[in-house]
């Protein structure tokens, strides 16, 4: 089955889970809730294998993916308030350790499902680059230098044709 395919029938499952299960529950209430969804549906899951992380051909730790769908996709489960970036990279660093390239990390825990995707590239984006995407999708006349500069020209003008 291809990638997308996989991804689509994991989401479905997932919202499926969320609809017979609310927040609150343990993260492995949810782990064996969505494994049961997806091997309905003929997925083959493996859950919490172990998997080494090696520095300089020396193992140096091991973790246990959540849940791997076909040997193509590492699932990563929380059941949080709301995912925080260190949950994005923690899945990423899973993504690197095992050469998969696609990865959703599913936090049931708040009052809405959320789902990201993420790939085995990690890429940070700084504070000051997302503020320069921001900027360069607001039209120019709206950008907030120039409305303050318009703002600033019609008060001296109203000011200049009025005298108090």
């Amino acid at each position: 089955m291809e990638t997308e395919d996989l991804i689509k029938i994991i989401i479905q499952c997932a919202y499926q889970v969320r609809l017979h299960l609310a927040p609150g529950f343990l993260e492995s209430v949810y782990q064996k809730a969505l494994v049961l969804e997806l091997k309905e549906r003929g997925i083959y899951v493996e859950t919490e294998i172990p998997i080494k992380i090696y520095y300089k051909n020396t193992i140096v730790g091991e973790f246990k993916a959540d849940i791997i769908v076909e040997n193509t996709i590492i699932i990563g489960l929380k059941a949080v308030q709301s995912l925080v970036p260190a949950h994005e990279a923690q899945l990423v660093n899973y993504l690197t350790a095992t050469r998969i390239d696609n990865g959703l990390l599913i936090n049931f825990g708040g009052e809405r499902i959320e789902i990201k995707r993420k790939f085995r590239l990690y890429k940070q984006t700084t504070k000051k680059n997302n503020q320069n995407d921001y900027q360069k999708s607001i039209p120019f006349c709206f950008r907030p230098s120039v409305l303050y500069v318009l703002l600033f020209f019609c008060l001296k003008n109203l000011m200049s044709t009025h005298s108090y």
